[in-house]
């Protein structure tokens, strides 16, 4: 069963909510960051990205970093930029981005469920990316950025949440980029037991994007138990900010891939190496491949079509049988010896949301050799391995809209 719990958010003054708003830490760099702060002294990335506020050359994992997304913490608080709800309530936070419309809860999740399998990951993390999320979110004393969940669909929670999405929303507004987000607070205590008991009938939440936060949270929380001689399993660091969608609302795009080098091979060894393992054809234009088992390629100017042979994949193997493994087993280990995708710094990746546009201009600036499109991992392909306990290779989704920072924050004490 899923624990879920309501929570006294921090939150945005309504007409605030615009300007407060962010988009994760993790989709930015710090120079891109910058830009998108600058001008706005309101801009959440003051607090999840408070590198932009020190000097440039600064390392962004000094002890100082962390030190200053409190002291902007504390100043949002303290200027009324964010102000803290008198009880604990769900909201609900739709998006929409086009066609696309995905509606979710935002509770707080358990601790104790992502450590016993309950809510299910299916990437591995980096030792250094959780050991930063573990500093940011014990200095703030805040999970400040939610994670995001999935569940299989649960039409009593749709007939729920449909209901609560009739009345007045506490936030409405449209980002820069045409993303629409309305949120509304869930403040009936009846409502809210419902809804506790509808996720307590599910067995399984998946983790969309997160993977980092979410072990942050647990490693935070067993620091702060073994230093809480009176813990009992109720405080509020048992539990961490999330919005849980369901699971046939999500739009999951390609996660795409350019490397620096051709490993020593020329244009014309690379394209018979490729012709080897994959079949390939020149054409005309760019490559958005329709279907599984078929990817693009950008190669100095030109695109080509590539398709997997049938002895490059066994569909009863839930890792092997995804065009992300396909690609890196018969195509970037192989022949451009990008062995570990996690830590090679010749491979780059790029959301789908970019665009063939991406791809084109990285190879033509000279920065990449070679870049691929692919067809996106399915979220039943995803929750599948989960399921069978199995981990996908690193950058496997890209799930579009991106949930905004800033709209909610979940205290530890």
């Amino acid at each position: 069963m899923a624990l879920i719990k309501p929570f006294r958010a921090l939150r945005p003054a309504r007409d605030l909510a615009y300007r407060v708003a962010a988009l994760p830490y993790d989709v930015m760099n710090v120079q891109e960051a910058r830009c998108m702060a600058e001008g706005n002294p309101f801009s959440f990335l003051h607090i999840s990205r408070p590198e932009i506020d020190l000097a440039p050359e600064l390392d962004p994992h000094h002890e100082s970093v962390y030190r200053k997304g409190r002291e902007n913490l504390d100043r949002f608080i303290a200027e009324g930029l964010l102000v803290q709800d008198d009880a604990e309530r769900y909201y609900v936070y739709r998006q929409k981005m086009g066609e696309v419309v995905q509606t979710g809860l935002v509770a707080c999740a358990s601790v104790d469920d992502y450590q016993e399998g309950v809510i299910r990951k299916h990437e591995h993390t980096r030792a250094d990316k959780e050991e930063d999320r573990i500093r940011h979110i014990d200095c703030l004393d805040a999970n400040d950025e939610p994670v995001f969940y999935v569940y299989r669909n649960r039409p009593p929670i749709n007939a729920l949440i449909d209901e609560l999405t009739g009345g007045e929303p506490i936030y409405d507004f449209t980002g820069d980029d045409g993303i629409a987000h309305t949120v509304w607070e869930v403040a009936d205590r009846q409502v809210i037991n419902r809804l506790s008991r509808e996720f307590a009938a599910i067995d399984t939440l998946y983790v969309a994007d997160g993977h980092h936060r979410s072990a942050a949270a647990s490693r935070v929380r067993e620091l702060r138990k073994n230093a809480n001689p009176g813990h009992t399993g109720r405080e509020e660091y048992n539990f961490f900010l999330s919005v849980i969608f369901p699971d046939h609302q999500m739009n999951v795009m390609a996660y795409n891939r350019a490397v620096r080098d051709m490993n020593g091979h020329t244009v014309a060894e690379f394209i018979n190496l490729v012709g080897k393992r994959l079949d390939i054809t020149p054409v005309a234009e760019p490559v958005t491949p329709a279907s599984r088992h078929r990817f693009g390629m950008y190669l100095k100017g030109k695109w080509y079509a590539l398709a997997a042979k049938p002895s490059t994949f066994d569909e009863s193997d839930p890792v092997g049988r995804l065009d992300v493994s396909i690609l890196q087993d018969h195509l970037l280990s192989p022949i451009l010896a990008v062995r570990n995708p996690r830590t090679d710094q010749r491979i780059h990746f790029i959301g789908g949301s970019r665009g063939n546009g991406e791809l084109v201009r990285l190879v033509d600036s000279g920065e990449f050799q070679v870049a691929f499109s692919l067809h996106p991992t399915s979220l039943e392909e995803l929750m599948a391995l989960a399921d069978a306990g199995k981990i996908m290779p690193p950058k496997s989704t890209w799930f579009e809209p991106k949930l905004r920072s800033g709209l909610f924050v979940h205290l530890l004490s």
